[in-house]
């Protein structure tokens, strides 16, 4: 029973990159007549909480079509949650919250980075922050889950 589940885990693991892939690198259009240069400056946002406080009241005051501030909130929340049960159950060395954050935010600067140099996104600091929150959250499901296991086992 429990080489089921890890095949299961295993499985599901990747079918979520493969998802995940598609969302943040084949699902979009650059722009590649511009200098990277040129990409980087118009599609990037290095102001913390800038989109994030333009997506809420966009909410509250409906100028905008509420699809967007919704998607874009909180599909950058729960896109990465998965990976907060997915790192520390394949690499070991991710189950204290120091090394898991470490690894984390490695892998999401490079998507960032990577998104940047083959124009399929931009850097926003807010998605690294609600991708953060969203990973955070997924990890301490698993802590919980994890030690609720323990007690049982």
């Amino acid at each position: 029973m429990k080489k089921f589940f890890k095949i299961i885990i295993s499985i599901s693991f990747i079918i979520y990159l493969y998802v995940l892939a598609i969302l943040l690198f084949f699902n979009r259009t650059g722009w590649t007549e511009i200098t990277l240069m040129d990409y980087i400056m118009l599609s990037s946002n290095f102001v913390p909480f800038k989109t994030i406080s333009m997506y809420i009241q966009a909410i509250f005051y409906g100028n905008m079509n509420l699809d967007i501030p919704i998607k874009n909130l909180f599909g950058n929340l729960f896109m990465f949650l998965p990976m907060g049960l997915y790192l520390p159950y394949f690499i070991k060395r991710t189950k204290q919250v120091s090394a898991f954050s470490i690894v984390f935010l490695s892998i999401l600067f490079l998507i960032e980075f990577t998104q940047l140099l083959i124009r399929r996104g931009s850097f926003d600091i807010d998605d690294f922050i609600l991708n953060t929150i969203g990973a955070l959250i997924g990890f301490t499901i698993w802590k919980k889950l994890f030690k609720r296991n323990a007690m049982r086992g």
